[in-house]
């Protein structure tokens, strides 16, 4: 039996319109027929509560982030992308015409470049005139119908059959009626065993010259952690053999993942504010994400965690034991499940003197040393963990931005 990939989508997701670029490809390696399934995004955050804007919504350090990163995956990519003055626009007539003309992927393709590429609103008449004929369809008989009973309704089924498989957001891929798969980021786990940067086009390189290990500057990586992030620990067992491929110079930079969050005004556990669908979601992606890197993982029976004294410990010991104790550390709260907030633990973890580090999680200096780090960290514009800075300037947000934070580091 032939393969099937589905993509679940709708015009006004940029991460959509990324994913639309390299679906056609993407199903080839996979051995799929891709089967194109338009949703109203809007009918999909109103089952799982999510703001209809949800840009209004974020930080501004995190809105910024964003909207960096959607260009560098455009970029990673080689298509164009522009933000709309007036998005998000309304799509619902265009994902209607959509259906009448049978799915046609050159008229999905055109939808797409008319809102991403050219900026128009792509359910207005003379943008789906436009893409309609351009496609060869009478754009004319395929308008006279989107006001059809049954397109409506099937508009609406296909929305909620989306929301009734766990979906809450775009793109969403599933291959053989296996499980879903959110985002532009997430089509390597779609071809089992794919390397992450499957779909990615080559760094630019400075003139022809490739940066190599001691015969310029190297580039610097920093990474902002904490224990408390699973996510930090993802990206802590990646980050010395990024550095080391790239030649990059590695600086890992602590701090109170709860400060940061009570600085910039955000939910002290974010995971707490989804929807239980994706919710849901992300405590199987961690799993699958431990599973491509092959490192243990094990969700906590506490979480949250308080790290503020393991994090203290941290910068009180010397430079030269600090790398142990928070790979120790790190693997005994999501690999072991042991409480790292217990002072047993903690002391366990630090090895023979472990009472006496504890004893100066209490000094003024180690407390001052976490408060300026967590202060710098929002300085640098961190707003979550782990967070990752090429070369002072370039910010990166989640161990699954590792690929373009490799991209970067390889670029001359």
């Amino acid at each position: 039996m032939t393969r099937e990939l589905e993509l679940f989508f709708d015009y006004t997701c940029p991460y959509a319109y990324l994913g639309s670029t390299q679906a056609e490809a993407l199903a080839e390696r996979a051995g799929a027929a891709l089967v194109w399934r338009p949703m109203l995004l809007g009918g999909v955050f109103r089952a799982n509560d999510t703001p209809q804007k949800l840009f209004a919504t974020l930080s501004p350090a995190k809105a910024k982030h964003n909207g960096e990163d959607m260009m560098r995956w455009a970029a990673a990519f080689g298509v164009p992308l522009h933000m709309p003055p007036g998005h998000p626009m309304r799509s619902v007539e265009a994902l209607r015409a959509t259906l009448v003309a049978g799915c046609d992927p050159r008229v999905i393709h055109g939808f797409f470049r008319a809102y991403w590429v050219d900026g128009r609103p792509p359910s207005d008449e003379a943008t789906m005139r436009d893409v309609l004929s351009a496609a060869g369809h009478d754009a004319g008989a395929v308008l006279a119908r989107i006001g059809d009973d049954a397109v409506k309704d099937e508009l609406r089924a296909r929305t909620d059959q989306a929301i009734s498989l766990g979906i809450f957001g775009a793109p969403t891929w599933r291959l053989d009626g296996g499980p879903i798969l959110w985002g532009q980021d997430r089509m390597p786990f779609v071809v089992d065993g794919a390397p992450l940067d499957l779909m990615l086009t080559p760094a630019p390189r400075d003139a022809g010259e490739h940066r190599q290990r001691g015969s310029m500057a190297k580039h610097t990586l920093e990474v902002y952690w904490d224990f408390s992030s699973p996510f930090a620990y993802l990206g802590a067992t990646q980050a010395e053999a990024v550095a080391q491929r790239t030649g990059a110079e590695l600086v890992w930079r602590p701090m109170l993942l709860g400060g940061v969050f009570k600085a910039i005004g955000q939910a002290m556990v974010p995971l707490a504010t989804w929807s239980a669908q994706k919710q849901q979601y992300y405590l199987e992606d961690i799993k699958r994400w431990a599973a491509y890197w092959g490192v243990p993982f094990a969700w906590p029976e506490k979480f949250p965690t308080n790290s503020l004294k393991a994090m203290r410990a941290y910068l009180a010991l010397p430079a030269d034991r600090q790398r142990g104790f928070r790979e120790r550390t790190f693997r005994a709260y999501w690999a072991e499940g042991k409480d790292i907030a217990d002072d047993a633990v903690l002391r366990e973890l630090v090895g023979d003197d472990g009472a006496a580090v504890l004893e100066k999680t209490s000094d003024p200096a180690v407390k001052d040393a976490l408060v300026k780090a967590t202060e710098a960290a929002v300085a640098a514009g961190v707003f979550g963990a782990p967070t990752w800075v090429v070369d002072g300037k370039e910010l990166y947000w989640g161990q699954d931005r590792l690929v373009l934070v490799e991209r970067a580091l390889s670029a001359g």
